[in-house]
């Protein structure tokens, strides 16, 4: 099928989350809100996945709710506080589109990032400071990988700053990005919220998580039959659920030796792409952002014929975030990094996942050495 290099958008399902799923589109099909012995097995498969996935993640069993994904994630985070507590949201300008439009739409307040896309904590601190009893920050959504260009945040110095000057604040973090490289119970106990999405790390579209801390109350985003413990009503979707949970923890169990592996990958990718190409520009350090993306821009070039040819090449890869590839606009992320649009005209971003090879990789490098070399010709 060619060279895929935009696991950062969606990555392939895992074997094992399918083999998990299957029997729960098949013959186990019951709605587990029902009272019978076959929706009780519903159930009981519901709530193993449940266990399954707070011990992934480091958090109680009832703190988890299952969500359709990232998005709907983020939107409850920053409006369940706000409609439920009333004040400012807060987040950085580099968040991926749900959380800053998220902010935008209740008149929160962006704070400034620094040269590698993580909140400048400065910033971040002399707008909690600024606030007023009037106009409190019942908010703070900082995403712990940004989706993009792949930097990692410190999330342990944004927590403290937070705790300090906004010490009745919810904090949030969008770990969409972060669950394939990044262990979670790290993270975890250090927020009061978090957002994942299944499609990220090996599980169906559709499907999401949501840690929600005991005695955090957040007004639910849907209303209906109270599932989830009345934050998250809808019928579950369970083969997606189950499929969740056992993607997380094939992901959990295979970091380390994935991280490794993707690492030499991604490095041999863009240390091959540099020494055959003039005018690159590697956008955030290695050191400050997560094995699976490599970012760059080329001077010169306009990503959207690049992107063309690589497609024709078969080598699938990306601008920017996959809700916002349609549009050619210039990314919201390079923008708030300080990148100038000579470079950022021609961003690419690679992501690699637990499918990549070593002959992608090689596809890849005389692929876009090919294409990069036919559009300044």
């Amino acid at each position: 099928m060619g060279t895929y290099l935009d696991h950062a958008a969606s990555t392939p399902m895992r074997a094992e989350a399918i083999e998990a799923m299957t029997p729960f589109l098949d013959h186990m099909y019951a709605n587990p809100s029902g009272s019978h012995r076959f929706a009780r097995e519903a159930r009981k498969a519901l709530d193993e996945a449940r266990d399954l996935v707070a011990a992934t993640l480091g958090c109680k069993p009832g703190e988890v709710v299952f969500t359709s994904g990232g998005t709907e994630g983020d939107n409850h985070a920053i409006l369940g506080a706000v409609r439920r507590l009333g004040g400012v949201a807060v987040c950085p300008a580099a968040e991926h589109h749900a959380v800053l439009h998220c902010v935008e739409h209740v008149h929160g307040v962006v704070v400034r990032v620094n040269s590698v896309g993580t909140v400048d904590l400065d910033d971040l601190q002399r707008v909690l400071e600024e606030a007023t009893e009037e106009q409190p920050i019942t908010v703070v959504s900082v995403m712990a990988v940004n989706n993009e260009v792949g930097s990692i945040t410190p999330m342990r110095d944004v927590a403290r700053i937070v705790r300090k000057y906004a010490p009745n604040a919810i904090l949030h973090t969008d770990a969409v990005q972060a669950a394939c490289w990044v262990d979670l119970r790290e993270i975890t106990p250090l927020v009061d919220a978090l957002s994942l999405s299944a499609h990220k790390f090996g599980g169906p579209k559709g499907v999401g998580v949501m840690v929600i801390k005991t005695g955090k109350n957040l007004e639910p985003l849907i209303f209906g039959g109270g599932q989830e413990r009345d934050r998250r009503s809808g019928t579950h979707n369970v083969s997606g659920i189950i499929a969740t949970a056992k993607a997380l923890e094939v992901t959990d169990k295979t970091r380390a030796e994935e991280t490794e592996r993707v690492t030499k990958l991604r490095d041999r990718l863009v240390d091959e792409i540099r020494a055959q190409v003039d005018g690159v520009l590697e956008t955030v350090p290695r050191e400050h952002r997560v094995p699976g993306v490599a970012h760059l821009c080329f001077s010169g070039l306009e990503n959207e014929a690049l992107l063309f040819l690589l497609d024709q090449a078969d080598v699938y890869a990306s601008a920017a975030s996959a809700c916002a590839s349609g549009a050619m606009e210039p990314s919201h992320v390079l923008e708030a990094m300080g990148i100038e649009r000579s470079w950022s005209n021609g961003a690419l971003r690679l992501s690699l996942g637990h499918t990549t090879t070593e002959a992608e990789i090689d596809h890849a490098v005389s692929a876009i050495v090919s294409a990069v070399n036919q559009l300044r010709r």
